[in-house]
């Protein structure tokens, strides 16, 4: 698998280096690179307890993104998936440690625990009052005397840095943060493993499989199986966080793993929260916090909420990495606003139908049911042999339905005939109708004359949708039929004109827009569109029924 880089020994220095860019100057770094990769709060406050993590990286945007007011003082990484020297971690509780002291949080993997504990004896061996806290949340393997340290280290990180910022001591710090790591539950689950930059990628997933459990170093799951349902997958990892049943509240943390697409999140968050109700006091999430590069997964963390842990999660942060959080509520619906129904929010003035106005276009309805056949086998040429069926269905769906659609007024007449054209019809043949019609409609009913309502129709259906003349569209037809009433032609010269407009399309064998822009010349040479035939024989249907107007 290819990665985005420029060398994989420079990875993580540059990666640190555009955190730090993109921060806009709230962070810093300790001088060093690249041995020593330390991101620090500028504004940090020496009579504060500082609160100090990280670990590998890999797990953007843990653990920089959290260096933040009301959360982390500093960060330390190491490479990628790799605990941080102890000289980097004791550099950097030399910097941020002050008289209110440092609590180190520490996910519980071997290689962090000994780094940053050997940084803490060195400091407190200098001086410097240092409590640590070690987070070992995670579930999947219940008999497992050293639980891995994952996504459920953000509740600590959130807990301790707001009680710190609120001025607390260390020690009602670091009780408050070993409370929270006592307590703190988290699993996940993967359809994928993850592929280290620079080295070749390998799935230990057949097809089809699923990994619930799996660490977010890409260490094998606790659990394979197929992949299940997003629902049947949440209830399997709420069953073992222990959470299936009870009333007590909880904080829900949603954690994409770096590779599952949001929409898929979004719907595993859905189901976590709807299999949970009430319990699911606070949402973190869904976001990438504690991720495993690019792995296709996600991972639920639980903490029991009080109201010091409330207030602490809500607590604000300028954080990057972290989402606000969020009381989730029920879906609320409004009502949906009254359809324009045919004629019930029309205009209001325009033209009177008339007493022939149903005749006329009960002979046009029929007139394009007839035409069936032949725009399909002009279509078949060029298309895909359907236009004749799509013209002739809205057609006879508006003739059976010719007494609800004609109104007193023509604009009101032109929108509902729209409205029922565009269900009719469907597709982009539908659409284009419709907003020809009601464009029309619209201006007629505003005051406009003919001819000029039938070119405000026109203009909006190019503008929409980017057709014009020339395209080998009905445009080719509609526009030099339009353009003969305008100059005061009767219906009987537009029609004459729709019709010579219709032909010339058989000679159009380049287009810009529409589908016969994706034909070749070959194919096109000789065939005339079929929505512009569709539109001179409406011209035609209108020059019998009034030719001399």
């Amino acid at each position: 698998m290819s990665h985005l880089m420029n060398t994989r020994a420079a990875l993580v220095a540059e990666a640190i280096e555009g955190e730090l860019r993109a921060a806009g100057g709230r962070l810093v770094r300790l001088d060093g690179f690249p041995d020593i990769r330390v991101v620090l709060r500028r504004d940090r406050d020496p009579g504060k307890v500082a609160i100090l993590s990280g670990g590998g990286a890999g797990h953007e945007p843990a653990h920089a993104g959290f260096v933040g007011r009301g959360m982390l003082t500093a960060a330390v990484s190491g490479d990628v998936f790799a605990s941080p020297s102890t000289d980097a971690v004791l550099a950097a509780i030399m910097t941020v440690g002050g008289p209110a002291g440092v609590l180190l949080v520490v996910k519980n993997y071997t290689g962090d625990r000994l780094n940053f504990g050997l940084a803490a004896e060195r400091a407190r061996a200098a001086g410097i009052r240092v409590e640590t806290v070690i987070v070992g949340d995670d579930i999947a393997l219940p008999d497992l005397a050293q639980p891995r340290g994952i996504a459920g280290t953000l509740f600590v990180h959130k807990i301790a840095g707001a009680l710190a910022e609120a001025g607390e001591t260390l020690e009602r710090v670091a009780a408050a943060a070993r409370a929270a790591a006592r307590e703190a539950r988290s699993i996940g689950m993967s359809l994928s493993t993850c592929t280290v930059p620079g080295q070749d990628g390998e799935s230990r997933l057949a097809p089809g499989e699923a990994e619930l459990g799996l660490g977010i170093h890409g260490e094998p799951g606790a659990e394979r199986g197929a992949v299940a349902s997003a629902s049947d997958t949440v209830a399997t990892m709420l069953d073992r966080l222990g959470v299936s049943g009870g009333d007590a509240p909880l904080a829900v943390l949603v954690n994409n793993l770096g590779g599952l697409p949001p929409l898929e999140l979004a719907v595993a968050t859905g189901c976590v929260l709807q299999k949970l109700g009430p319990r699911a006091a606070l949402l973190l999430g869904p976001a990438p916090m504690m991720t495993a590069l690019d792995m296709k997964g996600f991972s639920l963390s639980v903490l029991p909420l009080d109201e010091e842990r409330r207030a602490a999660l809500l607590a604000p942060t300028d954080a990057r990495g972290w989402p606000s959080a969020t009381v989730p509520a029920l879906p609320e619906t409004v009502p949906l606003p009254e359809l324009a129904e045919a004629g019930r929010m029309g205009p209001s003035s325009g033209p009177a139908t008339g007493a022939g106005a149903r005749a006329v276009l009960a002979q046009l309805f029929a007139t394009l049911i007839a035409q069936e056949d032949a725009l399909n086998r002009l279509d078949a040429r060029v298309g895909d042999g359907d236009t004749g069926s799509t013209v002739a269905r809205a057609a006879a769906t508006l003739s059976a339905e010719l007494d609800r659609l004609v109104h007193p007024l023509w604009s009101e007449t032109l929108l509902a005939i729209g409205q029922t054209a565009g269900k009719a019809m469907g597709g982009s043949s539908g659409v284009v109708a419709s907003i020809f019609l009601s464009a029309a409609g619209g201006a007629l009913g505003g005051g406009a004359p003919w001819p000029a309502a039938l070119a405000t129709g026109l203009e909006r259906v190019s503008f929409h949708g980017g057709a014009t003349e020339g395209d080998r569209t009905a445009l080719d037809a509609l526009a030099p039929a339009i353009r003969a009433l305008e100059q005061g032609g009767t219906i009987a010269e537009a029609a004459r004109a729709a019709q010579a407009g219709a032909e010339r399309t058989a000679e159009i064998v380049r287009t810009k827009s529409g589908r016969s822009s994706y034909l070749r010349a070959d194919d096109l040479r000789g065939v005339a569109d079929p929505g512009a035939v569709a539109v001179a024989a409406i011209f035609a249907s209108l020059a019998r029924s009034a030719p001399d107007r």
